[in-house]
């Protein structure tokens, strides 16, 4: 009989920790960073497969966004594309993976996608999470109200409710530099957009390219603060220790500027929206070199 209860909690036992294990969180590395929750593909894995998998912003005009005839198009997007070429041979090689802003560093760390091309802000506490290979975009934070309440002040929000997008850099700054300002967060750039145009804001925050370009689309809307916070890069990013395809990645980066292929597709995605309203030379970065 005892030998009978002894099997049955011993049982019991292992099937507790069968279950834990299953369920148990990833663990963290030296740095305090978590390990990935799934490995990443190899370069030759890619190569293998014959398809790159690359996250995208699916609402995020001009720099990935879906048109109306139902296609992917943007800045990343064509950057996107050129990867997939110069890797395996077709820029039709490449599987885009619509991301938002507060999912990049999941879908990288779940192995979801290979590289994140989703406007991603190179930060200090991002770099904990993925590896960023050199930047071929350069970009500050501004901020985009009605014509008929401009803030040209971060000091006029103060009371006042402003808009950004979970998981940004705008979410991070506003909420250590400014934690008088009220601050309504959504997942989705679309829904931040339409809070906006609806009034249950009185302003909006992400990369200045961004709400520059909305603001030229959507009358009755300007960005009265151009600039605000540090001015940052943009980068492609891979999952962490995933340092075959980072180098890659680089060495890609240095040839495409050899040939100025930032500044074509500036010329392509970006130049139709802007006009003259941005120089080239102060968003693109070509070989890696700010």
């Amino acid at each position: 009989m005892k030998k009978k209860l002894l099997g049955a909690l011993l049982g019991v036992t292992l099937a507790a920790g069968l279950i834990a294990g299953c369920s148990a969180p990833a663990k963290e590395n030296s740095n305090g960073a978590q390990s990935p929750s799934a490995k990443a593909r190899t370069l030759s894995e890619i190569k293998d497969s014959g398809t790159i998998k690359i996250g995208v912003f699916s609402d995020k005009n001009p720099f990935g966004y879906v048109d109306a005839n139902g296609k992917i198009q943007g800045y990343d997007v064509y950057y996107g594309k050129r990867l997939a070429k110069d890797l395996l041979g077709s820029e039709d090689k490449v599987e885009f993976v619509y991301v938002e802003a507060a999912s990049r560093v999941e879908y990288l760390k779940s192995a979801k996608v290979d590289v994140i091309l989703a406007n991603f802000t190179v930060t200090d506490e991002r770099k904990d999470q993925v590896d960023f290979a050199l930047p071929y975009m350069k970009v500050a934070l501004g901020v985009v109200s009605p014509d008929d309440k401009l803030i040209k002040d971060a000091a006029e929000l103060n009371g006042k409710t402003l808009i950004v997008v979970k998981g940004t850099t705008a979410e991070t700054y506003f909420s250590q530099n400014h934690p008088e300002i009220k601050l309504l967060k959504f997942d989705e750039y679309q829904e931040a957009y339409d809070a906006l145009a609806d009034g249950r804001g009185d302003a909006f925050s992400t990369d200045n390219t961004e709400v520059l370009a909305w603001a030229i689309q959507n009358k009755g809307f300007t960005v009265g603060i151009e600039s605000i916070g540090n001015t940052d890069t943009i980068a492609a990013a891979v999952q962490k220790g995933n340092t075959e395809l980072l180098d890659w990645i680089n060495e890609d980066i240095k040839t495409l500027g050899k040939e100025q292929f930032f500044h074509k597709n500036f010329e392509e995605t970006l130049k139709p929206v802007y006009g003259d309203e941005i120089d080239p030379e102060n968003l693109v970065v070509e070989g890696g070199q700010v």
